[in-house]
């Protein structure tokens, strides 16, 4: 016999734009595949278009468009390498949503893989230690009870205190700086925010643990929705050096598969748009859209993680050439002719950048 639905306790997310909305939706597919009992919420800002909202909406108990909290500690957000999350102070409107007693945040970057319903006997701020440096805590999944005294609280704080990291997981940090020290029973444990990275760095114990793991985060720049993914043979390649799990990414594209692909707008542009086109088990190219989109698109990733074949595909000469070829077709057709105009849109969808 199902168990009863919980009206007045929630799961959060949120997302600031297209890409970021895939990850919501395979998040809450994935709450969905485990049973939870709790209300599903995700937070949207203007960045979400029109047809993607709709998309939520078919998912998601409730949708709520909040607006954007901008931090503007630039310098630390490079010293963290990730200028992108200037945004994620966003995340603070979550304590606004007092229509629910108690909720659980969870970043859209995560995947559920066992039911998690215990998390709402929690107190807040209960979270996971941060692989990077246990005594703070991983802001991509935490427990909190909406309280509009709190959010204004965090706001003042920002103004005040600003972020040690530039994001909201060093204000947070700061802010329930008792984490650390005053009550264990806050401390979750490792299993309910495992970072895709620890996988590698303490091998061992993953595969000790590995039947324990209940959440996966895929943290850093390049996310699942980034990785290459075949659509003849269903499987999905990880970059190297990105430290994900190809098993997990392996699941997190299985859900997005079945879940989430069938029902996205081919009409979307980017990212949302090729992996619209993708046909599970078709022809064509395997890797979804077109293979050179692909292929640019994965190149320019591996370049801003620094990691340019030099003694290959990327080495000078072929550099050189590439850049004699677009010398040569710019002579061929000057700028403003229709047909450069169109190899500049061809090379503009080929060269977009992934959303971090």
């Amino acid at each position: 016999m199902a168990s009863e639905r919980v009206n007045d306790e929630a799961f959060v997310t949120l997302a600031t734009n297209d890409t970021y909305a895939l990850g919501c939706l395979v998040l809450g597919s994935s709450l969905q595949r485990v049973h939870t009992t709790r209300q599903l919420v995700v937070m949207i800002t203007s960045g979400v278009s029109a047809p993607m909202r709709q998309q939520l909406v078919a998912l998601f108990d409730q949708v709520v468009e909040v607006n954007v909290l901008d931090s503007s500690d630039t310098c630390n957000l490079e010293l963290l390498g990730r200028p992108d999350l200037s945004c994620t102070f966003t995340k603070f409107h979550c304590w606004r949503l007092t229509q629910f007693k108690k909720c659980v945040f969870m970043d859209a970057d995560t995947l559920v893989l066992q039911n998690i319903d215990d998390l709402f006997d929690r107190s807040e701020l209960s979270a996971a230690p941060d692989a990077g440096w246990p005594d703070c805590f991983n802001s991509g999944v935490f427990v909190f009870v909406p309280s509009e005294e709190t959010y204004r609280g965090l706001l003042a704080f920002a103004v005040t205190s600003g972020s040690f990291d530039g994001g909201d997981q060093g204000l947070l940090n700061s802010y329930f700086c008792g984490w650390a020290t005053e009550d264990i029973g806050k401390h979750l444990p490792f299993t309910y925010n495992v970072v895709s990275q620890a996988f590698y760095s303490y091998l061992p114990a993953f595969k000790q643990f590995r039947s324990h793991v209940k959440v996966v985060h895929f943290i850093g720049a390049v996310k699942p929705w980034h990785q290459p993914f075949n659509s003849v043979t269903g499987q999905v390649s990880a970059f190297p050096n990105t430290g994900h799990s190809q098993e997990f990414l392996q699941v997190w594209w299985n859900i997005f598969m079945e879940c989430v692909q069938p029902n996205l707008d081919p009409g979307h542009t980017g990212i949302v748009g090729e992996l619209a086109s993708l046909s599970l088990g078709g022809g064509g190219g395997g890797e979804g859209g077109s293979p050179n989109k692909r292929d640019d698109r994965e190149r320019k990733l591996q370049w801003e993680q620094g990691q340019a074949d030099y003694m290959g595909e990327d080495r000078f000469d072929n550099i050189m050439a590439r850049l004699d070829q677009k010398i040569s077709d710019t002579k061929q057709h000057p700028v403003g002719e229709p047909a450069e105009v169109m190899s500049s849109q061809r090379l503009a969808e080929g060269d977009t950048g992934a959303e971090k």
